[in-house]
């Protein structure tokens, strides 16, 4: 009788552990396909040539972590700074002065070039016109480092001294596509404020998937022959339109 008992007890632990050696790999499958998921998500979501951009960075970056990049960094000598959008999780970038084609730029009779404190730390070249009737800043950008499916805007980042003359004529605004696609227009800077930084909007584009070029942005004007003085020019911002 007791060795029959015994035996229908094994019997029984025998048909139920199987279950619970189901369960738990049922348990490490679902565990694994989580990790997977998981890996694949961030993986999907790390900004778009963020490690071909960061070969330029001023100091070395971790890149397991991208939460550095939504601060910003410098790039060639801050000459751009990079970030990212935590919203869009699109690449933005900031050209500044000195990465910018200025006409007459290094000529001391018509333009300077003091710092400012980007922060307590953070020292930036800014452009500032002295005198000059021949108006001219021109920047590009390659298209490649953008996000795709981002629609992006690109501004001037300035401000007018006080006192600052000769800006009776609007200025001349353009942005010029790889397509050859132009978006101009004018700007009153007469009614701009002194003695602050503001921006001008200079065009918005959509970014296509594996197309390439530069897309190119002007601030000038030099046909109406007034000598102009008092304004700075920070840089350009290329960024998601919010």
């Amino acid at each position: 009788m007791g060795n029959k008992l015994s035996q229908e007890a094994d019997t029984q632990q025998s048909e139920v552990s199987p279950t619970k050696n189901t369960l738990q790999t049922n348990e490490n499958d679902h565990n694994t396909k989580t990790t997977v998921s998981t890996t694949r998500t961030r993986s999907n979501n790390l900004p778009h040539q963020f490690e071909a951009i960061l070969k330029d960075a001023d100091t070395v970056i971790d890149k397991s972590s991208i939460d550095k990049l939504y601060d910003g960094v410098f790039l060639n000598k801050k000459r751009k700074k990079y970030w990212v959008d935590k919203a869009s999780n699109g690449n933005c970038f900031l050209v500044f002065a000195r990465d910018l084609s200025v006409t007459w730029g290094e000529d001391s009779r018509y333009w300077h070039w003091p710092c400012i404190k980007e922060t307590s730390e953070v020292v930036l070249d800014v452009a500032e016109l002295l005198n000059v009737c021949w108006l001219e800043v021109n920047g590009k950008f390659e298209l490649s480092k953008l996000t795709p499916g981002i629609k992006y805007e690109v501004v001037f980042m300035v401000m007018l001294k006080d006192p600052a003359y000769g800006w009776e004529a609007p200025i001349n605004i353009r942005l010029v596509l790889p397509d050859g696609t132009k978006q101009e227009h004018k700007e009153n800077m007469m009614v701009k404020p002194r003695s602050k930084w503001f921006e001008i909007p200079v065009g918005e584009f959509m970014v296509e998937a594996n197309k390439g070029g530069f897309v190119e942005f002007s601030l000038y004007e030099y046909e109406g022959g007034a000598w102009k003085k008092g304004l700075l020019v920070k840089g350009a911002a290329i960024r998601p339109k919010n």
